[in-house]
């Protein structure tokens, strides 16, 4: 018993870019993306009751969890513990990128708290009873519905990956390093209702769509080849192209689509949105030897921006 009072485990995981691909994965087509440097931290130990801080938010799973459990990061730690058939834990959080904005948020936090939840059963001798990835993913199904994984596959291995539902995520070498600019344009939307609104389109004009998404299952075939190649203005040809039928989905807002027009006048290669639309982020693509006229032409619009580097 003492040594399950006083184990203590700390972990933490990146968030992720979509380069692109985004909701044409859900279909089945790949999608590119890139694992950040930013995400969350978490610590965690074993507890009398299951619980879990993240930020100023704090929730406690009692005898009677009906009230706690309405809240979906509550749930959502619920079904991770389940999922690794782990006792009560507590459990502290502090994320480093906004949530709610395509930046992967929800997914930082499950593989985090899952990193260090093996740490802490492996600490008593325990074994988990699923690997990272599935707990992981049945974390992030409580945000998003039926998931496609992408944006745990990302934060989990980090890197750059291709991803298709049901394989294996392959990480890509990468011919030369790629710098992005990442700004976040306006709130964000729910992921969940940005894949129903795409799936009410597809079920209404479904031959329109079909031909949408079948076109940015080419861009990121073709785009995996400008990464393997180092050819960054033709990736940035192919995201600029993404994100116009990515608007032609009706997921892109005016203020994402005056952004992504900001950040090609100042010398971006591309640029589209990141994530499910409806709002959130924008990602440019910028030459490395390229100066900050975007990062500055964002922020005088009041854009918070980041800068993320692949080595």
């Amino acid at each position: 018993m003492s040594a399950r009072r006083e184990a203590v485990a700390r972990a933490r995981a990146g968030g992720k870019v979509i380069l692109l691909g985004e909701h044409a994965v859900v279909y089945g087509s790949r999608a590119l993306a890139l694992g950040l440097g930013l995400g969350a931290e978490v610590q965690v130990g074993f507890a009398e009751r299951t619980a879990l801080t993240l930020g100023t938010e704090r929730y406690v799973m009692t005898g009677s969890e009906e009230e706690a459990l309405v809240a979906a990061p509550a749930r959502a730690f619920c079904a991770l513990l389940e999922a690794f058939g782990a006792p009560p834990i507590a459990a502290e959080a502090t994320l480093e990128i906004p949530p709610g904005a395509g930046l992967g948020a929800s997914a930082a936090l499950g593989v985090a708290l899952g990193r260090a939840i093996v740490q802490l059963l492996a600490a008593v001798g325990q074994t988990p009873r699923c690997a990272l990835g599935p707990a992981a993913l049945a974390w992030e199904n409580v945000f998003h519905g039926n998931a496609s994984g992408v944006d745990t596959a990302a934060s989990e291995l980090g890197g750059c990956l291709s991803f298709r539902r049901g394989e294996a995520p392959r990480l890509l070498e990468l011919a030369k390093p790629v710098r992005l600019v990442i700004g976040q344009v306006e709130a964000g939307a729910s992921t969940r209702r940005m894949v129903e609104q795409v799936a009410a389109r597809r079920a209404a004009h479904p031959a329109e769509v079909a031909a949408v998404l079948e076109e940015i299952d080419v861009l990121v075939e073709q785009a995996e080849l400008a990464l393997g190649a180092g050819e960054h203005e033709r990736l940035g040809a192919l995201m600029s192209r993404n994100h116009e039928l990515l608007r032609a989905l009706g997921v892109s807002t005016p203020q994402l689509d005056r952004a992504c027009q900001s950040a090609l006048r100042e010398g971006a290669l591309g640029v589209k949105l990141t994530g499910s639309g409806g709002g959130g982020c924008a990602v440019a693509l910028i030459a490395a030897d390229a100066g900050n006229e975007v990062v500055d032409a964002w922020r005088r619009d009041g854009i918070t921006c980041w800068e993320q580097r692949t080595e």
